[in-house]
């Protein structure tokens, strides 16, 4: 990418990079953090420093991540998990804690924020910026900034980043993964065409299993194929998409940061060990789903007016149900009772591999729950206990109180 060299690091041995032309220049920036889930695991636990790790559930769930010497194995992040044990059959499996994972991005978030308000959030854990504008606030290019961004993630909260650097999001992203991990890689305006031209197509956003199979029988297998093709004739192959990909192949994206990003949905699911047809059992799993998409949603301030049921049978029938509340909630107490409903009509001699919980049309939480449930008297009284226990778990932790459906 047109660095200088330098020598080289004397922990890993790693070439160190100076100097690029455009490093003052560039401000729009992708933060990934590295290994996400699996590093606040080994973080928490030294023990496992050196060890492979898979956050995941049970043999018949998928990969969440997985740490770098696992990865060095194979494994990979929606890998089902009885193929990930197979290529690194002496890994650590940890069950992912996702309300720690949550508060700890909330945190990082406040630390991005702090430079810039144009912050996109795209997952827990990674984030796009925009810093034009800020180095006057900052006395130092975004370049500076941003190192001290990880340098205080690592020194604060134990956790190390990636960055990439660029003139806009398509090619900070890329940049972003290119020496992971403690990764900070530049990608110029001048390089730009240089730098894509032998890139596969898959490199593109939108760009899956599918569109490639179409795009390399029409001889195009890199980007600088796809750049031979005329416009008008490569939007009749792909249609409006077409457009799109074109520009992204040249390296152009003219998509702002958006710092309001909307969560589209909050949900969370669990595949068993074994296939389940007890009801009760069900049941127990039905309500620890809610506690946690709750939990997800009270973190983010937000409450859905949607509640779906997710199911998948032994068979791998996928069930879906959904229903509309009155009015937006995040009270895990009133997700339950409404989808245990749904449930009870789904369990009728069946097996079942797989159950989930989501909250769709979300809104701010100040809407939520106003005039409570006329025809459940006690769902009021319910509810400030909930948000009563929700104040005790968060300062003991969250098995500080524990509801006995959830130990069915």
């Amino acid at each position: 990418m047109l660095f200088k060299k330098a020598e080289r690091c004397p922990s890993c041995n790693s070439p160190i990079f100076i100097i690029h032309p455009e490093l003052l220049s560039l401000n729009i920036a992708h933060m990934d953090c590295d290994s996400f889930y699996a590093s606040v695991e080994k973080r928490d636990r030294p023990e496992l420093i050196d060890k492979p790790v898979i956050i995941g559930w049970g043999r018949r769930g998928v990969v969440s991540t997985a740490c770098y010497i696992a990865r060095i194995r194979g494994v990979r992040s929606a890998m089902p998990m009885y193929r990930a044990l197979k290529l690194c059959p002496d890994a650590v499996i940890i069950k992912p804690r996702m309300k720690l994972y949550a508060d700890i991005s909330l945190q990082i978030r406040k630390m991005m924020l702090e430079l810039t308000p144009a912050v996109e959030p795209i997952s827990l854990d990674e984030a796009f910026l925009d810093l034009s504008g800020t180095q006057r606030l900052h006395k130092k290019p975004a370049a500076v900034v941003l190192a001290e961004l990880t340098n205080r993630m690592k020194n604060e909260l134990g956790l190390t980043g990636s960055i990439g650097l660029s003139h806009n999001k398509f090619l900070a992203k890329i940049a972003s993964d290119l020496n992971k991990p403690s990764g900070f890689s530049v990608i110029g305006k001048l390089e730009t065409e240089k730098f894509l031209s032998n890139k596969p197509v898959n490199v593109l956003w939108g760009v899956g299993a599918g569109t490639k199979e179409k795009l390399e029988a029409m001889g195009i297998k890199t980007l600088s194929d796809m750049l031979r093709w005329d416009d008008s004739d490569f939007v009749k192959k792909f249609g409006a998409s077409g457009k799109r990909l074109k520009a992204l192949a040249s390296g152009k994206d003219n998509r702002r940061v958006l710092a309001e990003r909307s969560i589209k949905s909050i949900s969370n699911e669990t595949t068993f060990g074994q296939d389940i047809l007890q009801q009760e059992i069900l049941i127990g799993h039905l309500w620890r789903m809610c506690e946690k998409v709750s939990d997800r949603a009270k973190s983010h301030g937000i409450a859905g007016k949607v509640g779906v049921l997710k199911l998948k049978t032994s068979r791998h029938v996928l069930i879906t149900r959904r229903l509309t509340f009155k009015e937006p909630t995040n009270i895990a107490d009133r997700l339950f009772n409404s989808l245990e409903l749904l449930l009870k009509n789904e369990v009728n001699a069946l097996k079942f591999r797989l159950i989930g919980v989501a909250l769709t049309d979300l809104c701010d939480e100040s809407y939520a729950d106003l005039t409570g449930d006329l025809l459940d008297p006690n769902a009021l009284i319910r509810k400030k206990a909930e948000l009563a226990s929700d104040k005790i778990r968060k300062k003991f932790g969250a098995n500080a109180i524990i509801k006995g459906r959830s130990l069915r």
